[in-house]
Protein backbone atom coordinates (compact mmCIF):
# COMPACT_ATOMS: atom_id res chain seq x y z
CA UNK A 1 0.00 0.00 0.00
CA UNK A 2 1.33 3.33 -1.06
CA UNK A 3 2.46 5.64 1.98
CA UNK A 4 -0.48 8.37 2.55
CA UNK A 5 1.05 11.76 2.06
CA UNK A 6 1.16 14.26 4.97
CA UNK A 7 -1.64 17.11 4.15
CA UNK A 8 -0.83 20.36 3.90
CA UNK A 9 -2.46 21.13 6.89
CA UNK A 10 -0.15 19.18 9.31
CA UNK A 11 2.33 20.82 7.80
CA UNK A 12 1.60 24.02 8.52
CA UNK A 13 0.63 23.19 11.90
CA UNK A 14 4.45 22.18 12.26
CA UNK A 15 5.97 25.14 10.95
CA UNK A 16 3.77 27.54 13.37
CA UNK A 17 5.09 25.61 16.16
CA UNK A 18 8.41 25.98 14.79
CA UNK A 19 7.97 30.21 14.54
CA UNK A 20 6.32 30.33 17.89
CA UNK A 21 9.24 28.45 19.91
CA UNK A 22 11.50 30.59 17.80
CA UNK A 23 9.55 33.98 19.30
CA UNK A 24 9.52 32.65 22.81
CA UNK A 25 13.79 31.93 22.24
CA UNK A 26 13.65 35.67 20.97
CA UNK A 27 11.50 36.66 23.73
CA UNK A 28 13.88 35.82 26.39
CA UNK A 29 17.06 37.17 24.39
CA UNK A 30 14.96 40.64 24.33
CA UNK A 31 14.47 40.01 28.00
CA UNK A 32 17.77 39.26 29.03
CA UNK A 33 19.67 41.45 26.73
CA UNK A 34 17.57 44.16 25.28
CA UNK A 35 18.42 44.12 22.36
CA UNK A 36 16.05 43.37 19.60
CA UNK A 37 17.59 42.24 16.34
CA UNK A 38 14.48 41.49 13.94
CA UNK A 39 12.27 44.92 15.99
CA UNK A 40 9.47 42.21 17.51
CA UNK A 41 9.42 43.46 20.40
CA UNK A 42 10.26 47.23 20.13
CA UNK A 43 7.68 49.84 18.02
CA UNK A 44 8.97 51.56 15.06
CA UNK A 45 8.15 55.21 15.22
CA UNK A 46 6.29 55.57 12.22
CA UNK A 47 5.42 58.70 10.86
CA UNK A 48 1.97 60.03 10.52
CA UNK A 49 0.38 60.36 7.02
CA UNK A 50 2.12 63.69 5.35
CA UNK A 51 -1.70 65.59 5.55
CA UNK A 52 -2.04 64.25 9.55
CA UNK A 53 1.72 65.94 9.84
CA UNK A 54 0.75 69.13 11.89
CA UNK A 55 3.55 71.50 13.40
CA UNK A 56 2.39 73.80 16.09
CA UNK A 57 3.44 77.40 15.58
CA UNK A 58 1.95 80.49 17.76
CA UNK A 59 -1.04 81.70 16.74
CA UNK A 60 -0.40 84.92 14.53
CA UNK A 61 -2.64 87.92 14.39
CA UNK A 62 -4.46 89.42 11.80
CA UNK A 63 -2.60 90.68 9.32
CA UNK A 64 -0.67 93.69 9.16
CA UNK A 65 2.47 95.24 10.37
CA UNK A 66 3.93 97.97 12.53
CA UNK A 67 6.87 100.30 13.63
CA UNK A 68 8.10 102.09 16.99
CA UNK A 69 4.78 104.52 16.74
CA UNK A 70 2.14 102.79 14.71
CA UNK A 71 0.40 99.53 14.16
CA UNK A 72 -1.72 98.17 11.27
CA UNK A 73 -3.91 95.55 11.39
CA UNK A 74 -6.07 94.07 8.59
CA UNK A 75 -9.08 91.43 9.12
CA UNK A 76 -8.81 87.93 7.66
CA UNK A 77 -12.20 86.47 7.41
CA UNK A 78 -10.60 83.28 5.77
CA UNK A 79 -8.81 82.29 8.88
CA UNK A 80 -10.31 84.42 11.74
CA UNK A 81 -13.74 84.07 12.05
CA UNK A 82 -14.85 82.60 14.93
CA UNK A 83 -16.10 85.17 17.49
CA UNK A 84 -15.99 82.95 20.40
CA UNK A 85 -12.01 82.57 19.87
CA UNK A 86 -10.31 86.41 19.78
CA UNK A 87 -6.99 84.76 19.68
CA UNK A 88 -5.04 86.78 16.52
CA UNK A 89 -8.18 88.75 16.04
CA UNK A 90 -8.54 92.66 15.84
CA UNK A 91 -10.68 92.79 18.84
CA UNK A 92 -7.83 90.64 20.77
CA UNK A 93 -5.50 93.54 20.25
CA UNK A 94 -8.48 95.96 21.16
CA UNK A 95 -8.34 94.67 24.56
CA UNK A 96 -5.21 94.75 25.10
CA UNK A 97 -5.20 98.74 24.83
CA UNK A 98 -8.26 98.59 26.90
CA UNK A 99 -6.77 96.69 29.68
CA UNK A 100 -3.42 98.55 29.73
CA UNK A 101 -5.46 102.17 29.80
CA UNK A 102 -4.87 104.28 33.07
CA UNK A 103 -6.76 106.97 32.81
CA UNK A 104 -8.90 107.57 29.76
CA UNK A 105 -11.14 105.95 26.64
CA UNK A 106 -12.65 108.07 25.19
CA UNK A 107 -15.22 106.64 22.08
CA UNK A 108 -16.74 107.51 18.87
CA UNK A 109 -17.86 104.18 17.39
CA UNK A 110 -20.95 103.69 14.95
CA UNK A 111 -21.74 99.59 15.85
CA UNK A 112 -21.16 97.47 18.58
CA UNK A 113 -22.18 93.68 19.90
CA UNK A 114 -18.87 92.49 20.96
CA UNK A 115 -19.11 91.14 24.60
CA UNK A 116 -15.45 90.49 25.58
CA UNK A 117 -14.73 94.25 24.43
CA UNK A 118 -17.43 95.73 26.43
CA UNK A 119 -16.46 93.44 29.32
CA UNK A 120 -13.13 94.83 29.65
CA UNK A 121 -14.20 98.44 28.94
CA UNK A 122 -16.11 97.78 32.42
CA UNK A 123 -13.27 96.43 33.89
CA UNK A 124 -11.33 99.59 33.25
CA UNK A 125 -14.41 101.73 34.37
CA UNK A 126 -13.66 99.71 37.21
CA UNK A 127 -10.65 100.23 38.21
CA UNK A 128 -11.06 104.36 37.47
CA UNK A 129 -10.64 105.16 33.92
CA UNK A 130 -12.70 107.79 32.35
CA UNK A 131 -14.54 105.73 29.48
CA UNK A 132 -17.06 107.60 27.24
CA UNK A 133 -18.88 106.51 23.98
CA UNK A 134 -20.40 108.37 21.48
CA UNK A 135 -22.43 106.22 19.25
CA UNK A 136 -25.03 106.45 16.22
CA UNK A 137 -28.62 106.62 17.52
CA UNK A 138 -30.12 103.63 15.10
CA UNK A 139 -27.33 101.44 14.71
CA UNK A 140 -25.53 102.39 18.17
CA UNK A 141 -27.94 102.42 20.95
CA UNK A 142 -31.77 101.43 19.30
CA UNK A 143 -29.79 98.72 17.76
CA UNK A 144 -28.57 97.60 21.20
CA UNK A 145 -32.29 95.91 22.07
CA UNK A 146 -32.05 93.51 19.00
CA UNK A 147 -30.88 90.05 19.51
CA UNK A 148 -26.95 88.84 20.14
CA UNK A 149 -26.88 93.03 21.29
CA UNK A 150 -26.97 94.66 24.41
CA UNK A 151 -23.95 95.42 25.44
CA UNK A 152 -24.27 98.82 25.87
CA UNK A 153 -26.85 98.12 28.07
CA UNK A 154 -23.75 96.26 29.89
CA UNK A 155 -21.85 99.34 29.84
CA UNK A 156 -24.84 101.78 30.97
CA UNK A 157 -25.39 99.76 34.25
CA UNK A 158 -21.67 99.24 35.04
CA UNK A 159 -22.20 103.21 35.01
CA UNK A 160 -20.02 104.37 31.71
CA UNK A 161 -22.07 107.33 29.88
CA UNK A 162 -22.97 107.19 26.40
CA UNK A 163 -24.45 109.24 24.38
CA UNK A 164 -26.09 109.29 20.63
CA UNK A 165 -26.17 111.73 17.82
CA UNK A 166 -29.94 111.65 18.13
CA UNK A 167 -30.61 112.94 14.33
CA UNK A 168 -31.48 111.32 10.94
CA UNK A 169 -27.58 111.11 9.69
CA UNK A 170 -25.19 108.72 10.28
CA UNK A 171 -22.55 109.17 13.73
CA UNK A 172 -20.56 106.96 11.05
CA UNK A 173 -16.64 107.21 13.11
CA UNK A 174 -14.73 104.63 14.22
CA UNK A 175 -12.09 105.98 16.60
CA UNK A 176 -10.72 105.41 20.22
CA UNK A 177 -8.39 107.60 22.00
CA UNK A 178 -6.29 106.09 25.29
CA UNK A 179 -5.06 108.05 27.59
CA UNK A 180 -4.49 111.13 25.49
CA UNK A 181 -1.69 109.55 23.29
CA UNK A 182 -2.85 106.69 21.57
CA UNK A 183 -5.70 106.82 18.71
CA UNK A 184 -6.61 103.62 17.16
CA UNK A 185 -8.49 104.28 13.54
CA UNK A 186 -9.99 102.72 10.45
CA UNK A 187 -12.49 101.04 8.82
CA UNK A 188 -13.68 98.53 11.72
CA UNK A 189 -16.86 98.58 13.51
CA UNK A 190 -16.72 96.40 17.31
CA UNK A 191 -18.98 93.94 16.00
CA UNK A 192 -18.73 90.06 15.16
CA UNK A 193 -19.46 90.84 10.93
CA UNK A 194 -16.47 93.91 11.38
CA UNK A 195 -13.92 91.85 12.79
CA UNK A 196 -15.08 88.06 11.63
CA UNK A 197 -16.84 88.41 8.10
CA UNK A 198 -15.88 91.55 6.20
CA UNK A 199 -12.59 93.02 5.02
CA UNK A 200 -11.06 95.91 7.32
CA UNK A 201 -8.41 97.77 8.19
CA UNK A 202 -6.97 99.32 11.94
CA UNK A 203 -4.53 101.78 12.47
CA UNK A 204 -2.99 102.58 15.83
CA UNK A 205 -0.47 105.75 16.01
CA UNK A 206 1.36 106.63 18.92
CA UNK A 207 0.95 110.11 19.17
CA UNK A 208 -0.39 112.71 21.71
CA UNK A 209 -0.71 115.66 18.86
CA UNK A 210 -2.56 113.19 16.83
CA UNK A 211 -4.95 112.27 19.68
CA UNK A 212 -5.29 115.73 20.70
CA UNK A 213 -6.63 116.32 17.44
CA UNK A 214 -8.93 113.48 17.62
CA UNK A 215 -10.25 114.43 21.47
CA UNK A 216 -11.23 117.63 20.23
CA UNK A 217 -13.74 116.50 17.97
CA UNK A 218 -14.56 113.78 20.01
CA UNK A 219 -15.68 116.46 22.91
CA UNK A 220 -17.69 118.51 20.33
CA UNK A 221 -19.13 115.22 19.55
CA UNK A 222 -19.99 114.88 23.25
CA UNK A 223 -21.44 118.41 23.18
CA UNK A 224 -23.80 117.76 20.95
CA UNK A 225 -22.14 118.76 17.83
CA UNK A 226 -22.78 116.61 14.63
CA UNK A 227 -22.44 116.91 11.08
CA UNK A 228 -22.33 120.21 9.31
CA UNK A 229 -23.04 122.32 12.77
CA UNK A 230 -19.50 121.20 13.83
CA UNK A 231 -17.50 124.12 14.06
CA UNK A 232 -14.03 123.05 11.24
CA UNK A 233 -10.54 123.63 13.06
CA UNK A 234 -8.75 122.05 9.78
CA UNK A 235 -6.07 124.26 10.00
CA UNK A 236 -5.26 122.69 12.85
CA UNK A 237 -5.43 119.18 12.12
CA UNK A 238 -2.16 117.95 10.58
CA UNK A 239 0.70 116.21 12.51
CA UNK A 240 4.52 115.48 11.97
CA UNK A 241 5.34 111.89 14.09
CA UNK A 242 8.35 110.52 13.63
CA UNK A 243 9.74 112.19 10.05
CA UNK A 244 5.91 111.16 8.87
CA UNK A 245 3.40 114.28 7.51
CA UNK A 246 -0.06 113.34 9.27
CA UNK A 247 -3.32 115.07 8.06
CA UNK A 248 -6.38 114.57 9.65
CA UNK A 249 -10.17 115.61 8.29
CA UNK A 250 -13.05 114.97 9.85
CA UNK A 251 -16.70 115.58 7.64
CA UNK A 252 -19.26 117.01 7.02
CA UNK A 253 -17.57 120.25 8.57
CA UNK A 254 -14.06 119.90 6.39
CA UNK A 255 -14.88 119.40 3.05
CA UNK A 256 -12.97 116.21 2.77
CA UNK A 257 -14.39 114.90 -0.80
CA UNK A 258 -13.26 117.89 -2.94
CA UNK A 259 -9.49 117.90 -0.74
CA UNK A 260 -9.24 114.13 -1.78
CA UNK A 261 -10.54 114.86 -5.34
CA UNK A 262 -7.26 117.58 -5.21
CA UNK A 263 -4.49 114.74 -3.92
CA UNK A 264 -5.97 112.59 -7.07
CA UNK A 265 -5.09 115.24 -9.53
CA UNK A 266 -2.13 115.47 -8.17
CA UNK A 267 -1.16 112.02 -7.87
CA UNK A 268 2.19 111.55 -10.09
CA UNK A 269 2.97 107.38 -10.45
CA UNK A 270 0.16 105.29 -9.22
CA UNK A 271 -3.46 104.71 -7.77
CA UNK A 272 -4.85 101.91 -5.66
CA UNK A 273 -7.98 102.13 -3.75
CA UNK A 274 -10.74 99.57 -1.59
CA UNK A 275 -14.15 101.08 -2.02
CA UNK A 276 -17.27 99.52 0.48
CA UNK A 277 -18.87 102.38 -1.71
CA UNK A 278 -18.18 104.44 -4.32
CA UNK A 279 -20.25 106.82 -5.80
CA UNK A 280 -18.73 110.47 -5.64
CA UNK A 281 -18.94 111.55 -9.18
CA UNK A 282 -15.98 114.35 -9.14
CA UNK A 283 -13.88 111.63 -7.38
CA UNK A 284 -14.62 108.93 -9.56
CA UNK A 285 -13.91 111.70 -12.60
CA UNK A 286 -10.47 112.34 -11.33
CA UNK A 287 -8.75 108.63 -11.02
CA UNK A 288 -10.02 108.25 -14.87
CA UNK A 289 -8.35 111.40 -15.76
CA UNK A 290 -5.69 110.23 -14.04
CA UNK A 291 -5.89 106.47 -15.61
CA UNK A 292 -5.86 108.18 -19.13
CA UNK A 293 -3.21 110.72 -18.50
CA UNK A 294 -1.07 107.37 -18.23
CA UNK A 295 -0.79 106.33 -14.10
CA UNK A 296 -0.93 102.64 -12.77
CA UNK A 297 -5.00 102.85 -11.70
CA UNK A 298 -6.09 100.16 -9.71
CA UNK A 299 -9.43 99.50 -8.11
CA UNK A 300 -11.53 97.16 -5.90
CA UNK A 301 -15.25 97.63 -5.19
CA UNK A 302 -17.26 95.66 -2.80
CA UNK A 303 -19.62 94.10 -4.93
CA UNK A 304 -22.98 94.68 -3.61
CA UNK A 305 -22.22 98.49 -3.82
CA UNK A 306 -21.24 98.33 -7.08
CA UNK A 307 -24.25 97.06 -8.78
CA UNK A 308 -26.22 100.26 -7.76
CA UNK A 309 -26.57 102.91 -10.62
CA UNK A 310 -24.28 105.27 -8.65
CA UNK A 311 -21.50 103.30 -8.65
CA UNK A 312 -18.25 104.82 -10.41
CA UNK A 313 -17.47 101.21 -11.32
CA UNK A 314 -18.74 100.68 -14.74
CA UNK A 315 -17.28 104.52 -15.76
CA UNK A 316 -13.97 103.20 -14.83
CA UNK A 317 -14.54 99.25 -16.07
CA UNK A 318 -15.61 100.97 -19.54
CA UNK A 319 -12.88 103.03 -19.74
CA UNK A 320 -10.10 100.00 -19.37
CA UNK A 321 -8.87 101.04 -15.56
CA UNK A 322 -8.13 97.34 -13.97
CA UNK A 323 -10.95 97.51 -11.63
CA UNK A 324 -12.35 94.37 -9.79
CA UNK A 325 -15.07 92.99 -7.45
CA UNK A 326 -14.02 91.81 -4.00
CA UNK A 327 -14.24 87.84 -3.55
CA UNK A 328 -15.61 88.43 0.24
CA UNK A 329 -18.84 86.23 1.09
CA UNK A 330 -19.08 88.36 3.72
CA UNK A 331 -19.06 92.10 3.09
CA UNK A 332 -15.86 94.21 1.71
CA UNK A 333 -15.91 97.33 4.46
CA UNK A 334 -12.45 98.87 3.34
CA UNK A 335 -12.22 103.23 2.40
CA UNK A 336 -9.16 103.24 1.37
CA UNK A 337 -7.05 105.58 -0.92
CA UNK A 338 -2.67 104.36 -1.89
CA UNK A 339 -1.16 106.97 -3.64
CA UNK A 340 2.22 106.93 -5.05
CA UNK A 341 2.93 103.99 -3.09
CA UNK A 342 3.48 106.22 0.25
CA UNK A 343 0.24 108.25 0.41
CA UNK A 344 -2.93 106.17 2.50
CA UNK A 345 -6.26 107.49 3.22
CA UNK A 346 -8.04 105.31 5.50
CA UNK A 347 -10.95 105.86 7.92
CA UNK A 348 -14.43 105.40 8.47
CA UNK A 349 -15.31 107.45 5.47
CA UNK A 350 -17.33 105.83 2.17
CA UNK A 351 -16.68 107.80 -1.27
CA UNK A 352 -20.27 109.15 -1.27
CA UNK A 353 -22.19 112.58 -1.00
CA UNK A 354 -23.87 111.71 2.28
CA UNK A 355 -20.40 110.75 3.64
CA UNK A 356 -19.38 114.16 2.86
CA UNK A 357 -22.07 116.38 3.51
CA UNK A 358 -24.18 114.91 6.21
CA UNK A 359 -22.43 111.98 8.87
CA UNK A 360 -19.89 112.29 11.12
CA UNK A 361 -17.17 110.74 9.73
CA UNK A 362 -12.92 110.80 10.22
CA UNK A 363 -9.85 110.62 7.02
CA UNK A 364 -6.46 110.37 8.39
CA UNK A 365 -3.76 111.14 5.45
CA UNK A 366 -0.31 109.53 6.19
CA UNK A 367 2.92 109.87 3.79
CA UNK A 368 4.69 106.95 4.66
CA UNK A 369 6.33 104.36 2.25
CA UNK A 370 6.67 101.66 5.48
CA UNK A 371 2.55 102.27 6.11
CA UNK A 372 1.94 102.46 2.42
CA UNK A 373 3.34 99.45 2.08
CA UNK A 374 1.32 97.65 4.41
CA UNK A 375 -1.98 98.53 3.05
CA UNK A 376 -0.40 97.69 -0.62
CA UNK A 377 0.35 93.96 0.20
CA UNK A 378 -3.48 93.84 1.74
CA UNK A 379 -4.50 95.22 -1.36
CA UNK A 380 -3.07 92.74 -3.36
CA UNK A 381 -4.59 90.28 -1.29
CA UNK A 382 -8.07 91.45 -2.41
CA UNK A 383 -6.91 91.71 -5.28
CA UNK A 384 -5.78 87.89 -6.19
CA UNK A 385 -9.42 86.72 -4.85
CA UNK A 386 -11.60 89.11 -6.44
CA UNK A 387 -13.02 88.93 -9.74
CA UNK A 388 -13.29 91.08 -12.65
CA UNK A 389 -17.27 92.19 -13.41
CA UNK A 390 -19.49 90.33 -15.89
CA UNK A 391 -19.13 92.99 -18.96
CA UNK A 392 -22.65 92.83 -20.06
CA UNK A 393 -23.77 94.14 -16.14
CA UNK A 394 -21.07 97.20 -17.18
CA UNK A 395 -23.40 98.10 -20.09
CA UNK A 396 -20.08 99.55 -22.05
CA UNK A 397 -20.90 101.69 -24.94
Amino acid sequence: MAKRKKSKKSGSSAFRIIIVLGVILLGGYYLFTGSDPLGLFTEEEIPAPEEQVVVEEPVEAVSGGGGDWWQVYFTDPATINDPGNLAGSIPEKLIELIDSAQQTIHIASFEFNLTPVAEALIRAHERGVDVRWVTDDEHGLEADEEDDHGQFEMLEDAGIEIKDDQRSALMHNKFWIFDGHTLWTGSTNITQNGNFRNNNNVIVIQSTRLAEIYEREFQEMWSGEFGSRSSSTVDQQSATVNGTPIQVLFAAEDEVMSLLVSMIEEAQSSIRFMAFSFTYDDLGAAVLARAEAGLEVMGIFETRGSETEYSELPALYCAGVPARQDGNKGTFHHKVFIIDEQTVVTGSLNFSNNADESNDENVVIITNVDIAAQYLAEFERRWAEAEEPDAADMNCK
